[in-house]
């Protein structure tokens, strides 16, 4: 009788042990004084430095890069959705004032392909090193005949840490108050189902055309890595009173925007304030979408806003004008929800 082996069912152990081999460098950029445990554990361990904190709290945050992927997998390259990965979490834990102290990570894929795999957990490592945080931990796992032939699911998970008393929640928001936007670097990582529909499917667009406006292919754009603004938060509660923080995801403005506001206050925006990227006007130019829905679905050209009275909020501009801080909006009394000026 022939005897069977795991590989026959389309697992391969020495593949994944490759993956492991050839990912080691990359995690050894990320690690920090905390790490006390190497790769390869049933558990990775993590001291924190407590020095500082008077009542320390732990910040956790797990994402995924959705269907940023197809991208990827269009494209063929998968040294960056690592970064997406990384800031999707690490940018939600910060929106509260923590510190991301590590990171683990998810990856899940029909056939194991070791190199693919170490150029993801790449990006994921330059994700974590922009972040100050380490990457600890994580599972590959192969699931033959569960995902597509060359696909794979990229899921993470963030722990970061602040003190009690320093927690940003947004409940000290007030009318009067203003709304500090830094910039996107592009999509990021939300509506990109609603982008395939229009330029792949309606346009017959491929990820290879290539754009003018964007000055490099439309594969090349779409693929650009989500910002991670882990630095920018911390410089700005250490030199501003910032009240409210919202990382404009999925949902984007009116989401997430009032997520942060108190009962019986409004967003009052003014998107003339600030430079709409370009690869914005073109998927509501081919797709004919309205203002509302497109600030509904996309970040529009900001990835994250900071509230502050107006006195804080000049010390906010003035100390992340090089990051392109810009005052979008302020707070006025209304039912909840984004109100979108001309």
């Amino acid at each position: 009788m022939e005897r069977m082996t795991y590989r026959d069912s389309g697992v391969d152990i020495d593949a994944g042990a490759k993956a492991v081999e050839l990912m080691k460098g990359h995690v050894a950029k990320t690690r920090t004084p905390g790490v006390i445990s190497g790769i390869g554990g049933f558990g990775a361990a993590f001291m924190p430095d407590l020095t500082g904190y008077r009542e320390p709290v732990l910040v956790s945050g797990t994402d995924g890069v959705g269907t940023k992927l197809k991208i990827a997998f269009m494209m063929d390259r998968h040294d960056t959705i690592g970064i997406d990965c990384v800031a999707m979490c690490v940018n939600d834990i910060a929106c509260m004032g923590a510190k991301p102290l590590f990171f683990l990570d998810y990856i899940a894929t029909g056939k194991l392909e070791p190199e693919k795999v170490a150029d993801i957990v790449k990006g994921i490592s330059e994700g974590c090193c922009e972040a100050g945080c380490a990457l600890i931990g994580g599972e590959t796992a192969e699931m033959p005949g569960f995902y597509s032939p060359g696909e794979y699911d990229l899921a993470g998970f963030a722990v970061g840490i602040v003190d009690r008393e320093s927690i940003i929640d947004g409940s000290s928001i007030k009318e009067g108050d203003l709304l500090v936007g830094l910039p996107s670097s592009g999509l990021h990582s939300n509506g990109y189902s609603l982008v395939r529909k229009v330029l792949f499917e309606k346009e017959g667009m491929s990820v290879q055309t290539y754009v003018e406006d964007f000055g490099c292919s439309l594969g090349e754009e779409l693929l650009k890595p989500t910002r991670i603004y882990v630095k920018q938060v911390l410089k700005a509660v250490k030199t501003a009173d910032v009240k409210g923080v919202a990382h404009i995801t999925g949902g984007g403005f009116f989401e997430n925007i009032p997520r942060i506001i108190p009962d019986g206050l409004r967003a009052d925006i003014y998107p003339d304030r600030w430079k709409v990227p370009e690869v914005f006007k073109f998927i509501q130019h081919r797709g004919g979408i309205g203002q509302q829905e497109m600030f509904r679905t996309f970040n529009m050209g900001i990835g994250l806003v900071m509230a502050a009275d107006p006195g804080q909020a000049e010390i906010l501009l003035e100390s992340l004008q090089s990051d392109g801080a810009v005052v979008i909006g302020r707070i006025s009394p209304g039912t909840g929800g984004i109100k979108l000026w001309p």
